[in-house]
């Protein structure tokens, strides 16, 4: 029955171009169509070799679509033919807009490819059109249940669909499996694997329609991102910071029935087919700070390599995805400020990636918000695709006015749009003074306001029980300090060890990173003794009884992290020495890394409760 509806629709629209006028001067002398199903978005790749057969002089190609593809139409651009096999290199694309042309049938929208020359009379002119479609391949049946394989349809014509005669032309349908299902059979049709080619068929007459459908099995899972906001910061002290907000859905086949987490980890190739399992993001090279969290919080299931070419997350949903889940969550990662932003006729402006990093993601909604920093001015922007532009406010820290946000927003998002844009603005370099100037008078102003509060007397008498009570309690107050900050150094002698190892996969450097090891180990000796009066101070007052369980548990916390990761340390560097791969060198630290981020967060919470006191 859905065959049958949708072969309805494509005779409804062949009886309505019948009528429609053929434009005589151009003939397309060879068309070859390559339709590519083997992902959720249908890309269809059109060489034209078209001639002029009239007299005058043309210098556009008109592009037929009928109205069921141009609703799904994301992305088409015409460039130039390299010839078969060849690799295109020139990055040359031909204008192409949208046109309304007169006595054209309305069931069919046109673009207009802009020649880079006008054809003259017998001249002729080959390029290559690629039409991108979301939401194209429909699952057939829409339920399936777990342990179902999921089948899709998609529909099309064996003629290509244009207001030009047609010699020859030839289609080729590539699909992700051998499995098919059933797909309509014509003159000069045969299957050849996982590949149906029709054709090929000469002297077509303009707007020759010949409906296809195709029913073939496909358990590519579906990501649909219902709406992606990626957030730009730019801070002119060396950083910029993104941060992406997903919502995700499964768009294929709806899952129905209960799901069995048993079967699912037993055979999840069988029982969860078409689930999505994992995402991978391709982020820039010098990606750092990177974090994955959903609404609960952080999410742990995710993995990231990084060398000087990319850096890959891959992450994992708490939950594996069927047809219509749902999940929602963030990414976020710094970059390098001076890799992404340059000057240019005194602007400065922002060259960086529109789209979105995790491969083959359809977005409904991409919102991209370019946060600048606060004092800039004569704001532009420049896209190679056309945006929904507005702009926004923002208030951070230390802001007054508030700092300006560039809003670009657009629909029916493909890996296509990952392209380059540039937001241009003028910005002062003597406003960034501002904000440490702010700083500096405003701990100045709490440094007088100090020395005022500590020479005015209050008390009532200073031989009394409890000023003598306060005195006592303020060295107490003291000595914790000292110890707090002895930590907070010695966790940062902790971050330099980590960040040494961080250095060492980047540059295989062993000998840096075993100097940099022993030189934290000297600073730590050294905090050690520091700290050890302070504590005999707190054991031997009463004021400090209440406190100093926490205190030890405290330093018996740090001092246990420490090990830990001084043996995650040695057993990475000896694992280099010896040339382990990465994924052996995870096996071997995956213990020592969870025991390691335990305690660094009961020593966060101790911090905290000290800090409270």
């Amino acid at each position: 029955m859905r065959e049958m509806g949708l072969r309805l629709d494509v005779f409804l629209l062949a009886l309505t171009i019948l009528w429609a006028p053929a434009l005589s001067d151009l003939v397309l002398s060879k068309v070859d169509r390559r339709i590519d199903l083997t992902s959720q978005i249908a890309r269809i790749t059109s060489t034209l070799k078209v001639e002029n057969a009239g007299s005058g002089l043309v210098s556009e190609v008109l592009l037929a679509f009928p109205e069921s593809q141009a609703k799904h139409l994301a992305h088409l651009t015409a460039t130039p033919n390299e010839g078969k096999g060849k690799v295109k290199g020139s990055g040359i694309s031909y204008p192409v807009q949208l046109v309304h042309a007169k006595d054209m049938p309305p069931s069919l929208t046109f673009y207009s490819v802009s020649l880079p020359k006008g054809l003259g009379k017998g001249d002729s002119f080959t390029f290559d059109v690629l039409a991108v479609f979301t939401h194209a391949l429909k699952p057939f049946p829409e339920k399936i249940t777990q342990a179902d394989i999921q089948l899709l349809v998609f529909q099309d014509s064996a003629h290509y669909l244009s207001p030009y005669a047609v010699k020859v032309q030839s289609l080729s349908v590539k699909l992700p499996d051998a499995r098919i299902e059933s797909y309509t059979r014509i003159e000069n049709t045969k299957n050849i694997g996982s590949e149906i080619k029709y054709g090929p068929y000469e002297n077509l007459p303009p707007y020759s329609y010949s409906p296809i459908v195709v029913h073939f099995e496909s358990n590519q899972p579906f990501a649909v991102a219902e709406e992606l906001v990626r957030e730009i910061e730019i801070s002119h002290w060396g950083n910029i910071q993104v941060t992406e907000h997903y919502k995700l859905v499964h768009g294929g086949a709806q899952s129905k029935g209960e799901f069995s987490r048993l079967d699912y980890q037993a055979r999840p190739h069988v029982r969860g087919a078409s689930a999505i399992r994992r995402l991978v993001a391709k982020l820039p090279p010098r990606a750092h700070s990177v974090y994955y969290r959903d609404e609960i919080g952080n999410v742990s299931t995710s993995n990231l390599w990084s060398d000087f070419k990319k850096t890959e997350l891959e992450i994992e949903p708490r939950y594996p995805m069927f047809g219509g889940w749902r999940t929602a969550f963030t990414i976020g990662y710094g970059l390098p400020l001076h890799e992404f932003l340059f000057e240019s006729d005194g602007k400065r402006f922002i060259n960086i990636s529109f789209g979105c990093p995790i491969n083959e993601v359809v977005i409904d909604t991409l919102i991209v918000k370019v946060v600048l920093p606060e004092g800039s001015r004569d704001i532009s922007v420049s896209a190679p695709f056309p945006l929904k532009q507005s702009q926004e406010k923002k208030f951070s820290h230390l802001d007054l006015v508030g700092r300006p946000v560039v809003a670009l927003e657009k629909t029916n998002v493909v890996p296509e749009h990952n392209q380059k844009f540039q937001v241009y603005y003028k910005f002062n370099s003597l406003a960034m003074l501002w904000e440490p100037l702010m700083l500096i008078f405003g701990i100045f102003f709490l440094f007088v306001t100090g020395i005022v509060y500590m020479h005015v007397d209050m008390s009532i008498s200073k031989s009394s029980a409890s000023y003598l009570a306060k005195l006592q309690w303020d060295e107490v107050q003291a000595a914790i300090q000292q110890i707090r900050n002895i930590i907070t150094r010695c966790l940062v002698i902790h971050d330099k060890v980590e960040a040494s190892l961080r250095d060492l996969s980047r540059t295989g450097d062993i000998q840096a990173c075993k100097a940099a090891r022993k030189a934290a180990d000297g600073l730590l000796k050294e905090l050690s003794k520091e700290m050890k009066p302070l504590l005999a101070f707190l054991q031997s007052s009463q004021q400090a009884a209440h406190l100093l369980p926490k205190v030890e548990e405290l330093v018996v916390k740090v001092k246990d992290l420490e090990e830990r990761l001084m043996v995650k340390h040695s057993t990475i560097v000896d694992c280099y020495e010896k040339k382990y791969g990465g994924r052996e060198i995870e096996n071997r630290v995956a213990s020592q890394v969870q025991k390691i981020t335990a305690l660094r967060q009961e020593v966060d919470d101790l911090l905290e409760f000290i800090d409270e006191i």
